[in-house]
């Protein structure tokens, strides 16, 4: 059996009702809405997409950050989550859209509970790119992205490979973003 995904709508309140902000909900509104374009563009190059999990994953990817702003807000967000016993697919979202993902080593190295958190499914994939196209509630390009985690991370960080990787991948799926 298939486990219900909330609506639009109800994931708006779910956002509301665990203390995002308006400026935090508004970045997950226009991660969804890039989301769900380039899930559009996917689609029409022959993929697979659940487009109902890219919209509603995508709004509730931040739910974390009701509770925290830092790296952190995945494992606080898969928290939340699973006390509202929210889909499994939409807790994986959650805990693997972070940077380009983070695998075992680097969890572990950040106190996270140790399995590898690195976007696998498509729809995994597509939020985790559209969030680092997204500064506030409006379009960057990769290479602002890439440049921020330079300069946070340093530039030998694997995450910054991890998120090139992420970019070529979905550039390999999508055209004209």
């Amino acid at each position: 059996m298939t486990e219900r995904l909330p609506s639009e709508r109800e994931a708006l309140k779910i956002l509301r009702d665990v203390g995002c902000s308006e400026k935090v909900i508004d970045h997950c509104r226009a991660v969804a809405d890039l989301a769900v374009e380039i899930a559009k563009r996917c689609v029409k190059n022959g993929l697979k997409v659940n487009m109902d999990l890219v919209k509603i994953g995508g709004l509730l990817h931040d739910i974390g950050r009701s509770r925290t702003h830092t790296v952190n807000h995945a494992i606080e967000g898969s928290k939340i989550a699973k006390k509202l016993n929210l889909p499994s697919v939409i807790v994986k979202v959650i805990e693997r859209h972070v940077g380009g993902g983070i695998p075992i080593e680097e969890a572990k190295s950040l106190g996270w509970p140790p399995k590898d958190y690195t976007p696998q499914s498509i729809e995994e994939k597509i939020i985790t790119y559209a969030d680092k196209l997204i500064e506030g509630s409006r379009r960057i390009k990769i290479e602002r992205t890439i440049k921020a985690f330079e300069e946070k991370l340093g530039k030998n960080h694997p995450a910054i490979q991890r998120l090139k990787d992420l970019h070529k991948e979905m550039e390999s799926y999508i055209s004209g973003l």
